[in-house]
Protein backbone atom coordinates (compact mmCIF):
# COMPACT_ATOMS: atom_id res chain seq x y z
CA UNK A 1 0.00 0.00 0.00
CA UNK A 2 1.45 3.38 -1.00
CA UNK A 3 1.86 6.20 1.53
CA UNK A 4 -0.99 8.15 -0.03
CA UNK A 5 -3.30 5.14 -0.02
CA UNK A 6 -2.45 4.45 3.60
CA UNK A 7 -3.40 7.98 4.65
CA UNK A 8 -6.64 7.95 2.71
CA UNK A 9 -7.53 4.46 3.89
CA UNK A 10 -7.13 5.59 7.50
CA UNK A 11 -9.16 8.73 6.86
CA UNK A 12 -12.03 7.35 4.78
CA UNK A 13 -12.09 3.76 6.02
CA UNK A 14 -12.70 2.16 2.61
CA UNK A 15 -10.83 -1.09 3.25
CA UNK A 16 -12.04 -3.17 0.35
CA UNK A 17 -11.07 -0.60 -2.24
CA UNK A 18 -7.73 0.33 -0.73
CA UNK A 19 -6.59 -3.27 -0.81
CA UNK A 20 -6.38 -2.77 -4.58
CA UNK A 21 -4.11 0.27 -4.29
CA UNK A 22 -4.38 3.38 -6.47
CA UNK A 23 -6.40 1.89 -9.32
CA UNK A 24 -9.29 1.38 -6.91
CA UNK A 25 -8.98 4.71 -5.12
CA UNK A 26 -11.55 6.39 -7.34
CA UNK A 27 -14.17 3.90 -6.17
CA UNK A 28 -13.31 4.46 -2.53
CA UNK A 29 -13.48 8.22 -2.83
CA UNK A 30 -16.77 8.04 -4.73
CA UNK A 31 -18.10 5.75 -1.99
CA UNK A 32 -17.17 8.32 0.65
CA UNK A 33 -18.69 11.22 -1.30
CA UNK A 34 -21.94 9.28 -1.70
CA UNK A 35 -22.09 8.14 1.92
CA UNK A 36 -24.51 9.67 4.46
CA UNK A 37 -21.59 11.44 6.17
CA UNK A 38 -20.96 13.42 3.02
CA UNK A 39 -24.59 14.46 2.42
CA UNK A 40 -24.35 18.18 3.12
CA UNK A 41 -25.93 21.34 1.67
CA UNK A 42 -24.48 22.57 -1.60
CA UNK A 43 -21.65 24.98 -0.75
CA UNK A 44 -20.43 25.93 -4.22
CA UNK A 45 -17.45 24.78 -6.27
CA UNK A 46 -13.86 25.62 -7.14
CA UNK A 47 -12.32 25.76 -10.62
CA UNK A 48 -8.59 25.09 -10.64
CA UNK A 49 -5.87 23.76 -12.92
CA UNK A 50 -2.77 21.64 -12.28
CA UNK A 51 0.47 21.35 -14.24
CA UNK A 52 3.81 19.69 -13.50
CA UNK A 53 7.13 20.93 -14.91
CA UNK A 54 9.42 17.89 -14.84
CA UNK A 55 12.48 19.92 -15.86
CA UNK A 56 12.18 22.23 -12.86
CA UNK A 57 10.52 19.69 -10.52
CA UNK A 58 7.75 22.24 -10.04
CA UNK A 59 4.03 21.79 -9.46
CA UNK A 60 1.83 24.67 -10.64
CA UNK A 61 -1.66 25.00 -9.16
CA UNK A 62 -3.88 27.79 -10.49
CA UNK A 63 -6.96 28.71 -8.49
CA UNK A 64 -9.22 30.15 -11.17
CA UNK A 65 -12.47 30.92 -9.36
CA UNK A 66 -15.13 29.80 -6.93
CA UNK A 67 -18.83 29.79 -7.79
CA UNK A 68 -22.14 29.85 -5.90
CA UNK A 69 -20.56 30.05 -2.46
CA UNK A 70 -22.97 29.36 0.38
CA UNK A 71 -21.79 30.88 3.69
CA UNK A 72 -23.52 29.44 6.73
CA UNK A 73 -24.12 32.72 8.59
CA UNK A 74 -27.89 33.46 8.52
CA UNK A 75 -28.92 36.59 6.66
CA UNK A 76 -25.59 37.01 4.88
CA UNK A 77 -26.13 37.42 1.14
CA UNK A 78 -22.47 37.98 0.23
CA UNK A 79 -19.07 37.28 1.78
CA UNK A 80 -15.41 38.26 1.48
CA UNK A 81 -13.94 34.95 0.28
CA UNK A 82 -10.40 33.70 -0.05
CA UNK A 83 -8.91 30.22 -0.50
CA UNK A 84 -6.07 28.52 1.34
CA UNK A 85 -4.14 25.68 -0.30
CA UNK A 86 -1.74 23.14 1.15
CA UNK A 87 -0.18 19.87 -0.01
CA UNK A 88 -0.93 16.77 2.05
CA UNK A 89 0.16 14.60 3.72
CA UNK A 90 3.28 16.59 4.62
CA UNK A 91 1.48 19.93 5.17
CA UNK A 92 4.80 21.44 4.13
CA UNK A 93 3.62 23.89 1.49
CA UNK A 94 0.91 26.45 2.25
CA UNK A 95 -0.45 29.27 0.07
CA UNK A 96 -3.52 31.51 -0.02
CA UNK A 97 -5.28 33.77 -2.49
CA UNK A 98 -6.11 37.43 -2.00
CA UNK A 99 -9.42 38.36 -0.37
CA UNK A 100 -12.19 39.48 -2.72
CA UNK A 101 -14.93 41.66 -1.27
CA UNK A 102 -18.69 41.15 -1.24
CA UNK A 103 -19.07 38.31 -3.72
CA UNK A 104 -20.26 34.72 -3.88
CA UNK A 105 -18.51 34.17 -7.21
CA UNK A 106 -14.89 35.30 -6.75
CA UNK A 107 -12.47 35.14 -9.69
CA UNK A 108 -8.84 34.79 -8.55
CA UNK A 109 -6.77 33.44 -11.45
CA UNK A 110 -3.76 33.05 -9.13
CA UNK A 111 -1.00 30.53 -9.77
CA UNK A 112 1.01 28.97 -6.94
CA UNK A 113 4.24 27.13 -7.70
CA UNK A 114 5.63 24.42 -5.42
CA UNK A 115 9.28 23.61 -6.17
CA UNK A 116 11.07 20.40 -5.28
CA UNK A 117 8.15 18.19 -6.32
CA UNK A 118 9.42 15.27 -8.40
CA UNK A 119 7.04 13.62 -10.87
CA UNK A 120 7.27 10.33 -8.95
CA UNK A 121 5.97 12.08 -5.82
CA UNK A 122 2.73 13.24 -7.43
CA UNK A 123 0.70 10.09 -6.78
CA UNK A 124 1.20 10.55 -3.02
CA UNK A 125 0.21 14.24 -2.96
CA UNK A 126 -3.26 15.48 -2.08
CA UNK A 127 -4.39 19.05 -2.78
CA UNK A 128 -6.31 20.52 0.15
CA UNK A 129 -8.28 23.71 -0.54
CA UNK A 130 -10.10 25.50 2.30
CA UNK A 131 -12.58 28.25 1.37
CA UNK A 132 -13.01 30.98 3.99
CA UNK A 133 -14.82 34.29 4.37
CA UNK A 134 -12.77 37.11 5.89
CA UNK A 135 -14.22 38.72 9.03
CA UNK A 136 -12.61 41.89 10.32
CA UNK A 137 -14.07 41.57 13.81
CA UNK A 138 -13.93 37.84 14.59
CA UNK A 139 -12.55 34.56 13.30
CA UNK A 140 -12.87 34.00 9.57
CA UNK A 141 -15.75 31.70 8.68
CA UNK A 142 -14.90 28.34 7.10
CA UNK A 143 -17.25 27.78 4.17
CA UNK A 144 -15.88 24.36 3.21
CA UNK A 145 -13.07 22.44 1.57
CA UNK A 146 -12.01 20.47 -1.48
CA UNK A 147 -9.70 17.46 -1.15
CA UNK A 148 -8.20 16.22 -4.41
CA UNK A 149 -5.56 13.44 -4.74
CA UNK A 150 -3.16 13.92 -7.66
CA UNK A 151 -3.22 10.17 -8.27
CA UNK A 152 -6.52 10.87 -10.04
CA UNK A 153 -4.86 12.63 -12.99
CA UNK A 154 -2.03 12.12 -15.48
CA UNK A 155 0.24 15.18 -15.36
CA UNK A 156 2.94 13.78 -17.64
CA UNK A 157 1.80 15.63 -20.75
CA UNK A 158 -0.31 18.71 -20.16
CA UNK A 159 -2.16 21.05 -17.83
CA UNK A 160 -5.36 19.62 -16.34
CA UNK A 161 -8.41 21.80 -15.58
CA UNK A 162 -10.95 20.71 -12.95
CA UNK A 163 -14.12 21.86 -11.21
CA UNK A 164 -14.88 20.30 -7.83
CA UNK A 165 -17.73 20.76 -5.36
CA UNK A 166 -16.96 22.21 -1.94
CA UNK A 167 -17.84 19.97 1.02
CA UNK A 168 -18.41 20.85 4.67
CA UNK A 169 -15.30 20.82 6.83
CA UNK A 170 -16.95 19.23 9.88
CA UNK A 171 -16.04 15.77 8.56
CA UNK A 172 -13.43 14.95 11.20
CA UNK A 173 -12.34 11.35 11.36
CA UNK A 174 -12.74 10.63 15.03
CA UNK A 175 -12.03 7.36 16.80
CA UNK A 176 -13.90 6.20 19.89
CA UNK A 177 -13.44 8.77 22.64
CA UNK A 178 -11.03 11.70 22.74
CA UNK A 179 -7.95 9.97 24.07
CA UNK A 180 -6.11 10.20 27.37
CA UNK A 181 -3.58 12.57 28.93
CA UNK A 182 -0.83 11.65 31.41
CA UNK A 183 0.03 14.48 33.80
CA UNK A 184 2.17 14.65 36.93
CA UNK A 185 1.52 17.17 39.71
CA UNK A 186 3.46 18.30 42.77
CA UNK A 187 2.72 20.97 45.38
CA UNK A 188 5.43 22.76 47.39
CA UNK A 189 3.65 24.36 50.38
CA UNK A 190 6.63 26.43 51.57
CA UNK A 191 7.00 28.13 48.19
CA UNK A 192 3.23 28.00 47.56
CA UNK A 193 4.01 26.69 44.10
CA UNK A 194 2.45 24.00 41.90
CA UNK A 195 4.56 21.99 39.44
CA UNK A 196 2.72 20.56 36.43
CA UNK A 197 4.39 18.07 34.08
CA UNK A 198 2.57 17.23 30.85
CA UNK A 199 4.06 13.83 30.02
CA UNK A 200 2.18 12.38 27.03
CA UNK A 201 -1.16 11.57 25.43
CA UNK A 202 -2.44 8.45 23.73
CA UNK A 203 -5.22 7.23 21.44
CA UNK A 204 -6.11 10.71 20.20
CA UNK A 205 -8.81 11.01 17.51
CA UNK A 206 -7.83 11.57 13.89
CA UNK A 207 -8.30 15.27 13.25
CA UNK A 208 -7.47 15.75 9.57
CA UNK A 209 -7.52 14.02 6.20
CA UNK A 210 -4.09 12.51 6.82
CA UNK A 211 -5.59 10.47 9.66
CA UNK A 212 -3.29 12.20 12.15
CA UNK A 213 -3.17 15.27 14.38
CA UNK A 214 -0.75 18.05 15.41
CA UNK A 215 -1.50 18.14 19.15
CA UNK A 216 -0.43 20.52 21.88
CA UNK A 217 -1.70 21.26 25.39
CA UNK A 218 -2.79 24.49 27.06
CA UNK A 219 -2.77 24.53 30.87
CA UNK A 220 -4.80 27.07 32.85
CA UNK A 221 -4.54 27.77 36.57
CA UNK A 222 -8.05 28.42 37.91
CA UNK A 223 -8.90 30.37 41.07
CA UNK A 224 -12.53 29.87 42.09
CA UNK A 225 -13.21 28.76 38.53
CA UNK A 226 -11.59 31.80 36.89
CA UNK A 227 -8.52 31.48 34.66
CA UNK A 228 -5.65 33.45 36.17
CA UNK A 229 -2.54 31.98 34.48
CA UNK A 230 -1.75 30.06 31.30
CA UNK A 231 1.05 27.86 29.90
CA UNK A 232 1.30 25.70 26.80
CA UNK A 233 3.43 22.90 25.39
CA UNK A 234 5.13 22.74 22.01
CA UNK A 235 3.19 21.31 19.06
CA UNK A 236 3.93 17.67 18.21
CA UNK A 237 3.58 17.02 14.49
CA UNK A 238 1.60 14.23 12.85
CA UNK A 239 0.95 11.92 15.78
CA UNK A 240 -1.93 10.45 17.76
CA UNK A 241 0.35 9.48 20.67
CA UNK A 242 2.46 12.57 21.42
CA UNK A 243 5.22 12.65 24.03
CA UNK A 244 5.62 16.13 25.57
CA UNK A 245 7.67 15.77 28.79
CA UNK A 246 7.32 19.49 29.54
CA UNK A 247 7.31 20.97 33.04
CA UNK A 248 5.58 24.19 34.17
CA UNK A 249 5.54 26.15 37.45
CA UNK A 250 2.48 28.00 38.73
CA UNK A 251 2.59 30.35 41.72
CA UNK A 252 -0.51 29.79 43.85
CA UNK A 253 -2.08 33.17 44.72
CA UNK A 254 -3.19 34.64 48.02
CA UNK A 255 -1.38 32.07 50.22
CA UNK A 256 -4.59 30.04 50.50
CA UNK A 257 -3.12 26.69 49.53
CA UNK A 258 -4.92 24.60 46.93
CA UNK A 259 -8.48 24.68 48.29
CA UNK A 260 -9.70 27.27 45.74
CA UNK A 261 -7.35 26.15 42.98
CA UNK A 262 -7.84 23.79 40.05
CA UNK A 263 -6.09 23.05 36.76
CA UNK A 264 -7.69 22.98 33.33
CA UNK A 265 -6.01 21.16 30.43
CA UNK A 266 -7.07 21.74 26.82
CA UNK A 267 -5.59 19.42 24.21
CA UNK A 268 -5.81 21.07 20.78
CA UNK A 269 -5.03 20.21 17.17
CA UNK A 270 -2.76 22.86 15.64
CA UNK A 271 -3.82 23.99 12.15
CA UNK A 272 -2.07 26.73 10.17
CA UNK A 273 -4.92 26.82 7.70
CA UNK A 274 -7.79 27.51 10.08
CA UNK A 275 -8.72 27.77 13.73
CA UNK A 276 -7.06 25.31 16.11
CA UNK A 277 -9.64 22.77 17.25
CA UNK A 278 -10.08 21.47 20.79
CA UNK A 279 -9.67 17.69 20.88
CA UNK A 280 -10.53 17.25 24.53
CA UNK A 281 -10.61 18.86 27.95
CA UNK A 282 -9.62 17.87 31.48
CA UNK A 283 -9.99 19.58 34.86
CA UNK A 284 -8.24 18.46 38.05
CA UNK A 285 -9.02 20.11 41.38
CA UNK A 286 -11.21 20.26 44.46
CA UNK A 287 -14.32 21.04 42.36
CA UNK A 288 -13.98 17.83 40.33
CA UNK A 289 -15.08 14.23 40.96
CA UNK A 290 -13.91 10.68 40.30
CA UNK A 291 -10.37 10.05 39.10
CA UNK A 292 -9.62 13.77 38.81
CA UNK A 293 -10.53 14.45 42.45
CA UNK A 294 -8.60 11.36 43.58
CA UNK A 295 -5.47 12.64 41.82
CA UNK A 296 -5.90 16.08 43.39
CA UNK A 297 -6.25 14.61 46.88
CA UNK A 298 -3.08 12.57 46.33
CA UNK A 299 -1.25 15.82 45.55
CA UNK A 300 -2.64 17.45 48.70
CA UNK A 301 -1.78 14.47 50.90
CA UNK A 302 1.75 13.99 49.52
CA UNK A 303 3.35 17.44 49.26
CA UNK A 304 6.65 17.78 47.37
CA UNK A 305 6.04 14.41 45.66
CA UNK A 306 5.37 14.09 41.91
CA UNK A 307 2.12 12.17 41.40
CA UNK A 308 1.33 11.02 37.85
CA UNK A 309 -1.97 9.62 36.56
CA UNK A 310 -3.73 9.01 33.24
CA UNK A 311 -6.99 10.88 32.66
CA UNK A 312 -9.62 10.50 29.95
CA UNK A 313 -10.22 13.64 27.92
CA UNK A 314 -13.79 14.92 27.68
CA UNK A 315 -15.74 17.29 25.44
Amino acid sequence: MSEKSKYLYEAFGCKEDFEYENEKYDGAFEKFQNSPAAKVPYLGNIDFSIEHDSKKNALHVTILKASDLNPSVPGIAVCDPYIKLQLLPEKKYKRKTRILRKTLNPVYDETFTFYGVDYNQLEDIILHFVVLSFDKFSRDEIIGEVIYPLSNVDLSQKEISLCKDITARHLKFRTQGRGELLVSLSYQPAANRLTVVVLKARNLPKMDVTGLSDPYVKIYLLYNGQRIAKKKTHVKKRTLNPVFNESFLFDVPYNEGLHSISLEFLLLDFDRMTKNEVIGRLEIGSRTTGQELHHWNEVLNCPRKQTAEWHKLKE
